[in-house]
């Protein structure tokens, strides 16, 4: 769950239903998104970020989040240099 997305709603007392009729999208959507189980695009994200005066990377934090995974890396053989 996106826990500062909910938090920012009900900080203003809005439903899902007014956050999806205020950024044009479905109160479906509004709910998959809050509970994670949808990322939004970009555009839905930017509106978000106006909607609640807070940025992207806060309401959204693991949508930035850089992750190495050194793992799956392989090693380059000395050769190809």
């Amino acid at each position: 769950m996106r826990c500062r997305l909910v938090q920012e709603r009900n900080t203003r007392g809005w439903t899902q239903k007014q956050v999806a009729e205020m950024l044009g999208v479905s109160e479906v959507y509004i709910r998959k998104i809050e509970k994670g189980h949808r990322n939004p695009g970009r555009e839905t994200m930017l509106k978000f970020e106006k909607l609640y005066s807070t940025r992207d990377r806060v309401l959204f934090p693991e949508l930035f989040q850089v992750s190495i995974d050194t793992k799956s890396i392989k090693k380059i053989p000395k050769e190809v240099s």
